[in-house]
């Protein structure tokens, strides 16, 4: 079978590379190319933002209306749930998720271009109490302008939408750059976009490797930078923002703890640290992949996953029946197993996992088996880089304070879980805890409602919710004489 070939979007045209070059995308559960798309030079670039910057600045989207922006937001929203199927298979067969999960996932983020259409038709800016006689006072908020957006592969849609949706709302233009491993969803939900209206050049999409990116995050002409990715490549984004203070938000990288204290309900605790790590094949920013447990149920705890992991069920990521897929695609693949040698050689006990599985029926996919580390401590490599992928790691602590020192000890903060029946200690840890979202007898759990986003070294900013918007906007003051009269103020007697 022949691959498919796509192009990009570009002020409303499909178009190929400047230079005719083209990327594959590869299935990772067959190892098949079955697409292609371009792979974008510096003038498609610079195409892309001179389309958005005219779109921002001329033409019908510069005059447009909240009440149309939210109309147009809400037709999106509807052609995703018409879609939703194509668009999570098409997920699917770029980075080997779960259909199980991608189907359900996919459908929800209509909701999010509903929500953000509510957005857009909300008041904004505020009247002022000034102590100046004479002078009313306001705020409005005004879109920032050109956003670069940056997409990430493990949840290519939903992560875009997190940043499309607010951007839209407010009268924001956007070029998208979605990762070269999963380009084609983020390229067929730009012919809905197209499909609900929108005007050319508001969304440009241009697809390409690394090169593509780091060109878009330079380019003079964009504003803003919406980046969801590791944390090196963030930081990289941020100096580059920096030399022209354009504005950013980053959402980056983690290494979540999830900690179970001896009170837990212990059959819930381990559905839920299982769904926290070996969901998504643990390739997901906000993966609870510290395992902090109290020492008097440690070996109990760990007894339970180290089973329950051990009997999770590999296979086709488009069969319903399959519990886990693949990793998204060979370098990630190569990069979790060197990991779990380097936890061997640093001492931590392989408790599950920790390879390749044996069924033929799965030897050409890119499959990690669930993996289980006990034995770790919190200064091991294992505990304080972020693996992106199946891979959990059992840490002992003796009590609160130990708990809450061992979870803040890194470089990220960007999630945490406490499993607990104690009301009281739930919200000392809520407190304690330096993340930006904290579970209490649940994980991994969002919805476009709720801001999203890390401290430390996991990013810059939030997305979701209300508040999100204020990420592509500035604050613009106004000042407006009602009355005074002005004194010379060279001569204040004439």
């Amino acid at each position: 079978m022949s691959a498919e070939t796509h192009a990009m979007v570009i002020d409303g045209q499909w178009r190929a590379a400047a230079g005719g070059a083209t990327l594959a995308s590869v299935n990772p559960f067959d190892g098949t190319a079955w697409a292609t798309v371009p792979s974008a030079t510096a003038q498609d670039i610079d195409d892309a933002v001179q389309a958005a910057r005219r779109a921002f600045d001329d033409g019908p989207w510069a005059r447009s209306t909240p009440l149309h922006r939210a109309a147009l937001l809400r037709r999106l929203g509807d052609l995703i749930k018409e879609n939703a199927d194509e668009l999570a298979r098409i997920q699917v067969r770029e980075n080997g998720k779960l259909i199980r999960e991608m189907a359900g996932q996919t459908t929800a983020l209509a909701n999010h271009c509903y929500f953000f259409a509510g957005v857009a038709e909300q008041p904004s800016g505020e009247t002022l109490s000034s102590s100046v006689p004479d002078m009313q006072v306001f705020t409005v908020r005004e879109p920032v302008g050109v956003v670069a957006a940056i997409t990430p592969w493990n949840s290519p849609v939903s992560l875009l939408l997190w940043k499309l949706c607010p951007a839209l709302a407010v009268g924001c233009t956007v070029v998208v750059k979605p990762s070269e491993i999963t380009p084609v969803s983020t390229l067929f939900l730009a012919r809905l976009i197209q499909e609900a209206g929108f005007p050319d050049g508001v969304v440009n999409v241009v697809t390409g490797a690394g090169e593509a990116g780091a060109a878009l995050a330079a380019h003079p002409g964009v504003d803003k930078i919406a980046f969801t990715g590791s944390t090196a490549v963030g930081k990289k984004i941020a100096v580059t923002a920096a030399e022209r203070l354009a504005r950013v938000s980053l959402e980056l990288g983690g290494k979540s703890p999830n900690i179970v204290f001896p009170d837990a309900d212990l059959a819930n605790t381990v559905n839920g640290v299982m769904a926290g790590i070996f969901a998504a094949t643990g390739q997901t920013c906000m993966a609870g992949s510290r395992v902090l447990v109290h020492e008097d149920i440690y070996d109990r705890f760990s007894k339970q996953l180290t089973e329950r992991a051990r009997q999770i069920k590999l296979g086709d990521p488009l069969d319903p029946g399959s519990e886990m897929g693949t990793v998204a695609c060979k370098a990630q693949y190569d990069k979790v197993l060197n990991y779990i040698e380097i936890a061997k050689a640093e001492g931590a006990h392989l408790a599950a996992g920790g390879k390749h599985p044996e069924d033929p029926a799965l030897r050409q996919g890119l499959f990690v088996e669930p993996t289980v580390f006990t034995g770790v401590t919190n200064d091991m490599r294992i505990a304080r880089e972020e693996v992106f992928g199946p891979v959990a790691v059992v840490i002992k602590f003796s009590g609160e304070d130990d708990a809450v020192r061992i979870a803040n000890d890194t470089s990220f903060g960007l999630a945490a879980g406490v499993w607990t029946r104690d009301v009281a200690r739930a919200h000392r840890m809520i407190k304690r805890l330096r993340a930006g979202s904290v579970w209490i007898n649940n994980y991994r759990k969002t919805n476009h409602v709720a801001p999203f986003g890390g401290f430390k070294e996991s990013g810059i900013g939030r997305e979701n919710g209300v508040h999100a918007t204020d990420e592509y906007t500035e604050v613009k003051t106004a000042w407006i004489d009602t009355g005074s009269t002005i004194a010379d103020p060279f001569n204040p007697r004439a």
